[in-house]
């Protein structure tokens, strides 16, 4: 009911975030979502990619901060205004507080990508609702 997601964690200086993204490219991997939040001396870089566990070993081994976590995903019912605050009220009516959110558009659907702090709790609130949540098998496509 989740996906991985990537976290590096960069120098905020010209060329960190390039030589990031030309190591994905000439390893083969298809980032499909990534959002950058920085202060003034580091950026955190998170990506959802086509191949994970690769990414993540590839970072790795070249010596690369990075970290791997579950976020959950949901595709919203259809692209209408209001539709991600119908989401995210079931989920915090619930009492699951969202530790970050970001969102994306994949095959022409909005979706909500988001950190809880009980993932579980989210993972109930999810299937209760029957909502739309993609799987590491919808990445890679």
């Amino acid at each position: 009911m989740t996906v991985k997601q990537i976290s590096i964690f960069m120098e905020n200086k010209s060329g960190a975030l390039l030589s990031v993204l030309k190591l994905l490219r000439d390893n083969g991997i298809s980032i499909v979502i990534s959002n950058i939040s920085d202060t003034a001396d580091f950026g955190i870089y998170r990506i959802i990619c086509s191949e994970t566990e690769k990414a993540f070993k590839i970072l790795r081994d070249k010596n690369i901060n990075v970290t791997l976590s579950d976020v959950h995903a949901v595709r919203l019912k259809d692209n209408k205004v209001g539709a991600a605050a119908d989401v995210m009220t079931l989920i915090t009516e619930a009492g699951v507080g969202i530790k970050y959110m970001y969102s994306f558009l994949l095959d022409g659907k909005g979706v909500l990508t988001f950190r809880a702090d009980n993932a579980e709790k989210a993972n109930e609130v999810i299937m209760l609702n029957k909502l739309d949540f993609l799987t590491e098998a919808d990445l890679k496509h």
